[in-house]
């Protein structure tokens, strides 16, 4: 209770530290933030050491998870924790990396569910060694049946039905919806909420995620093939990004709007080479998903009751309010 006690009161001084530092600046900017970043790391917790693990299907080179990752370490810095991070696109390999950190005997482990299926007995190997477990991201759908003890992200399906009926306002007729890793139920769900609201053709196409130059091609054959199609909906930032190059190389007319959000993208869409971006936050759900692990382990804690997942997105960005998200995307939290 002495270190709970205690840990409330370093948070209470953080806190006190960030309005002082917000209230008294005169200059904005970088000073101030660099201010608010000394509070929050003088408001550390003082709770003994723990060590836990971030585990994604984040693929090399995928900047969305470089978000997500720096969220888990501010909260690990936070939380005094450790943090392992460990990643890998293929299902084998995830459970693979969920079984390293069962015989690391980590204190707790979030992990992203794009195959809840194939990682199902890796974390109930988890769970069996009383390790608790968060889920983000992908697998909203199948978090309690695996029973995590959380969830973060966005309902894929209703961003999905949102972007559809945001295509429906563009006035758009035909749609093709790049999934860049196949097999992953996120992916998937996307596509079908946008289906299902759209009021025109929406076509699915798989690309080689992992190959950029292959994706690249493989768009540009579907545009020069089948000019009808007037927008292109990508599934992340960098495959947006690479759409662009895609619609130039193919002659073609299409829009592109994207899923989520990275450094690269803003610019793009400040120039209207991306209509619009739907921000699922990923960031906080790095953040709250290695804070979860805190909160449970010293305080019995569950967040969402244990019942309903903890909701980051969707929202909306595009050329009207970019601004207000710019400068953090640029730190790279956005």
């Amino acid at each position: 209770m002495n270190r709970v006690y205690r840990a409330a009161c370093a948070a209470a001084c953080a806190a006190g530290l960030l309005l002082t530092a917000a209230c008294s600046s005169s200059s904005g900017g970088k000073a101030a933030r660099e201010r608010a970043e000394e509070a929050a790391a003088a408001g550390q917790a003082d709770t003994p050491r723990m060590e836990v693990a971030l585990i994604t299907h984040g693929a090399p080179g995928d900047t969305f998870w470089d978000t997500v990752r720096k969220g888990a370490e501010a909260g690990a810095q936070k939380s005094n924790a450790e943090l392992i991070y460990a990643s890998d696109p293929a299902v084998a390999g995830q459970a693979n990396l969920i079984q390293n950190a069962i015989d690391q005997d980590v204190d707790g482990i979030a992990v992203s569910l794009a195959n809840p299926e194939g990682l199902s007995e890796a974390i109930r190997a988890a769970t069996d060694a009383g390790i608790p477990v968060v889920g983000l991201n992908s697998g909203m759908d199948a978090w309690q049946e695996l029973g995590l003890l959380s969830f973060f992200g966005q309902d894929e399906t209703v961003s999905g039905r949102a972007f559809g009926e945001r295509l429906n306002e563009e006035g758009a007729e035909h749609n093709v919806c790049v999934i860049h890793e196949q097999g992953n139920v996120g992916h998937e769900a996307r596509c079908a909420g946008v289906a299902e609201t759209f009021e025109g053709e929406t076509e699915i196409l798989y690309v080689e995620g992992a190959d950029m130059p292959s994706v690249r091609a493989t768009i540009e054959a579907k545009l020069r093939q089948d000019s009808s199609v007037d927008y292109v909906v990508a599934l992340g930032a960098p495959f947006a990004l690479t759409a662009v190059d895609a619609v130039a190389d193919a002659g073609s007319e299409a829009t592109i709007a994207t899923f989520d959000l990275n450094t690269e993208i803003v610019p793009a869409i400040e120039e209207g080479q991306v209509e619009f971006a739907v921000d699922q936050q990923p960031y906080l759900q790095g953040y709250l998903a290695i804070d979860s692990l805190w909160l449970y382990h010293n305080n019995g804690n569950f967040s969402g009751g244990g019942a309903e997942p903890v909701l980051t997105g969707p929202a909306f960005v595009d050329g009207e309010n970019i601004e207000a998200v710019a400068e953090f995307a640029e730190r790279g939290t956005r």
